[in-house]
């Protein structure tokens, strides 16, 4: 997927002769701390709540010493780029532009979500296999033809490694909700099964099995 099939215009920017006040008010009302700063369409650069140290609210957004002029990506760039930059500068949006910096929208993090929830079917019933291997045994087809003996399907996958270590764990969504034979599959061939989660619709207890996963994928 594409940066520019993400982006919207949700959020408005604000433009070099705003008021510092407008913008901070402008961030409160859409719980961001950035705001990307647009001239005639042109992006300017992005304008981060913590650089507002101006005790002068009345004064012009230009007033500022600098912007980050390079926080953007283009719009045909992979949305992993996005994720790149949210990752390393601990944004709340990302502003997507055209071939000569004409700015096209933002990608907000709500976005983000809802683009990681599609991508890995969190919102599908099956069950989720979390597999400890080593980097050699990064065997996808492998792992696809154990689940497929079982008339089972891998939804989505991740992997996960470690600084300093051939460890890594392979994080797999699949679209059957009872996986015991398919778990003793993975034992059979010489998988070390770190863990496994259940989720149905009819499961009552299937939101506290997802937050216990999602605290469990932050240790």
């Amino acid at each position: 997927m594409l940066a520019i099939e993400l982006a919207a215009n949700t959020i408005p920017p604000v433009t070099p002769t705003d008021s510092l006040q407008l913008a901070i008010d402008r961030m409160a009302e859409f719980k961001v701390r950035h705001l990307p700063v647009v001239n005639e369409q042109l992006f300017i650069g992005l304008l981060a709540e913590a650089d507002i140290t101006e005790p002068d609210h009345t004064l012009p957004v230009s007033a500022l010493p600098q912007l980050h002029v390079n926080t953007f990506v283009f719009e045909d760039q992979h949305v992993y780029d996005v994720v790149r930059l949210f990752y390393e500068q601990n944004l709340t949006m990302v502003p997507v532009l055209g071939p000569n910096k004409t700015y096209d929208g933002v990608i907000n993090q709500y976005a983000m979500n809802a683009y990681f929830g599609e991508i890995t079917a969190v919102a599908q019933p099956g069950s989720i296999i979390v597999l400890e291997i080593s980097n050699r045994g990064n065997s996808m087809s492998q792992m696809a033809q154990i689940v497929e003996s079982d008339n089972a399907q891998i939804l989505s996958s991740y992997v996960r490694t470690f600084p300093d270590s051939t460890r890594m764990e392979v994080t797999l969504k699949l679209n059957k909700t009872d996986i015991s034979s398919i778990n003793a599959a993975f034992l059979r061939y010489g998988y070390d099964v770190k863990a496994t989660f259940n989720h149905n619709d009819d499961d009552d207890d299937s939101l506290n099995r997802y937050e216990s996963f999602m605290n469990y994928l932050n240790m």
